[in-house]
């Protein structure tokens, strides 16, 4: 469904630039962002990595209701997660909300995969967003569990608020972008901003993501936002009008 009704028509001149690593380097309300090709958003100046939406042990989750999938998922995103944070050394890491797929993931994990998330809080402040999906937050995992985090004159919270919400970065949409061109037509995950607020990509292996064309997305941003595709390395900034919905 298409929601671009719900958006002025006038154009906006986004001010944002590629940085070496293939981040596109832009800002959200009063702080200069670094979106990723990973799919997390990094503040340099304060040393901090945001991601969204991991839904960890989704694949078990299905599988004990007899869809069965293979269940690497967790392993694979963790694996992303700590090469993040292996090249970034955050001192603050924010994991956005519907980090676990359901209330009895953290029970499923491998030991492996749960000593991966206490590695992951060493030698920094590792915050809990809560989500839908995690809405009692980790019972045997370090770190501090927020409904909401304030970094820097923004709002970090899992699902965006209805209407204009200057300063929110938040995950819950998986938002994806659908770009058509001569030879057909490109769906990936993606940011979302119109430089007041922020929707990040679902960070999860089978997280899967949602055209930001959707109603979905109606009445979040006060003029047409930039999407910032995830490509291979590197993101790709996509204004509004070359998106399509599915």
């Amino acid at each position: 469904m298409s929601a671009p009704e719900a958006l002025p028509a006038k154009a906006f001149a986004y001010d944002y630039s590629v940085a070496e690593c293939g981040s596109l380097r832009t800002s959200v309300g009063p702080a200069e962002v670094m979106l990723r090709s990973s799919g997390a958003l990094w503040m340099a100046a304060e040393r901090a990595l945001v991601v969204a939406d991991l839904h960890l042990e989704k694949g078990s989750s299905y599988a004990a209701r007899g869809q069965m999938l293979p269940p690497y998922d967790t392993r694979e995103t963790l694996s992303r997660l700590a090469a993040e944070v292996a090249a970034l050394s955050p001192t603050l890491l924010v994991l956005l909300g519907d980090t676990f797929h359901d209330r009895k993931s953290e029970a499923r994990l491998a030991g492996d995969d749960a000593e991966g998330l206490r590695e992951l809080a060493r030698g920094r402040t590792l915050v809990w967003v809560i989500g839908n999906h995690d809405a009692d937050g980790p019972r045997a995992l370090p770190g501090e569990v927020a409904d909401e985090f304030e970094l820097c004159g923004l709002t970090l919270r899992h699902e965006p608020r209805a209407g204009a919400q200057a300063g929110e970065i938040c995950g819950h949409l998986h938002p994806a972008a659908r770009v058509k061109g001569a030879l057909g037509s490109v769906r990936r995950r993606c940011f979302v901003t119109d430089a007041e607020r922020a929707v990040l990509p679902a960070f999860g292996a089978y997280a899967g993501g949602l055209n930001v064309r959707d109603t979905a997305f109606a009445g979040l941003f006060l003029r047409p936002p930039l999407a910032g595709a995830l490509g291979r390395g590197r993101v790709h900034a996509v204004g509004w009008r070359s998106l399509v919905g599915d």
